[in-house]
């Protein structure tokens, strides 16, 4: 029998190390099983860019920022505007990094290529309605655009 199917696979995203990368996986698969669906590289309304944002059936909005290393969260000052665009946020990284070198006010996740474990729970903040809706529609209008890219990539122009 002759399979029509087509498979689509994600580009990779060359932008990452190849430890973010098998956190962010890792990192997926936790927030699937939580009930989860995730976005990478989600565009914030305030300009940024989240690692991962998952949104569950309920509309709780979690942002996971991932490091790879200490110097990548040392460098990084821009984490705590996440905080205006999310219910939760959490840091995923490896089991090499401890636990003590990122802010007590955050999630925090274990993560390598295979899997993770939620290390601590993140507190929680709950979004205005506005802003709630304005990062859903984000959400929804950027996994419907990758999933079209996917599915017809002569059908997208370049950007778009």
């Amino acid at each position: 029998m002759e399979s029509n199917a087509v498979q689509m696979i994600l580009p990779r995203d060359l932008r990452q190390s190849e430890t973010a990368l098998n956190v962010a996986r890792g990192t997926q698969r936790l927030l699937r099983s939580l009930g989860f669906a995730c976005v990478g590289e989600l565009p914030l309304p305030s300009g940024r860019r989240a690692d991962l944002v998952a949104l569950n059936e309920r509309g709780e909005i979690w942002i996971v920022e991932i490091k790879s290393s200490v110097e990548d969260l040392r460098a990084d000052h821009k984490w705590p505007e996440y905080r205006a665009h999310c219910d939760r946020l959490f840091f995923a990284f490896t089991q090499d990094l401890p636990c003590e070198i990122f802010p007590g006010d955050t999630g925090l996740i274990v993560a390598d290529g295979y899997g993770a474990h939620l290390q601590c729970e993140a507190p929680e903040h709950r979004l205005p309605a506005a802003t709630r809706k304005v990062m859903m529609l984000r959400f929804a209008l950027a996994a419907a655009q990758r999933l079209g890219r996917l599915s017809d990539p002569q059908g997208f122009a370049e950007g778009a």
